[in-house]
């Protein structure tokens, strides 16, 4: 019985990438540094429990013609924009690493359903649960989170400490909107430890 709700689980880890992360990271989201480890566990944790891992990351066209509009300033001939396909800033930071049985899903959106086949995928691999992990919580998080309860997943999550933003009091404000569209904030012991 255990095994059957992570059997219809995955995990999403949402723009975990150089560009968003590190330091120098041409995006960087000044929590993000912080929750690498872990969002290392928390994928860890999935795969023990046999969870689907789904990698969403951004991949641009190095002249950023798929970016919002109001980023595409950022593109230019001669210059490496933000995350853009094949440069270094698009990799996942280390640690974390896509392994076979995952699945690498590509976004230029902040929600990793529009304009994606995401749903129809999870749908497919008998996908009712989704937890969310990864940057940042007021943009791509909270974009993916609210489209997944609009397409009725059964229970969405979003790890609190496995999730951030530019500071805590963004992170806590779009947690606490979340919460109150039926979404689960567990920390991440609390989700290690919750039964099936």
């Amino acid at each position: 019985m255990a095994q059957s709700k992570w059997n219809h689980t995955a995990l999403l880890v949402i723009d975990m990438q150089n560009d968003f992360v590190l330091d120098d990271g041409l995006m960087r989201v000044d929590g993000g540094k912080a929750i690498v480890p872990n969002v290392i566990k928390a994928v860890h944790i999935a795969r023990q429990r046999g969870i689907l891992v789904v990698w969403v990351v951004r991949e641009h066209d190095p002249q950023g013609r798929d970016a919002e509009l109001f980023r595409q300033h950022l593109y230019s001939p001669g210059k490496v924009g933000p995350t853009s396909k094949g440069s270094p800033g698009a990799e996942l930071v280390d640690g974390l690493v896509i392994k076979e049985g995952d699945y690498k899903l590509v976004k230029t959106r902040f929600s990793a359903f529009f304009a994606t086949h995401l749903h129809s995928f999870l749908h497919s691999e008998g996908i009712h649960n989704v937890v969310v992990v990864g940057v940042q919580t007021p943009n791509c998080i909270r974009q993916t989170v609210f489209d997944a309860v609009a397409l009725d997943y059964q229970s969405v999550t979003v790890i609190v400490d496995a999730t951030a933003a530019a500071t805590p009091d963004i992170h806590a404000a779009n947690i606490f909107d979340m919460k109150n569209v039926g979404v689960a904030t567990p920390t991440l012991q609390e989700w290690s430890t919750a039964d099936a």
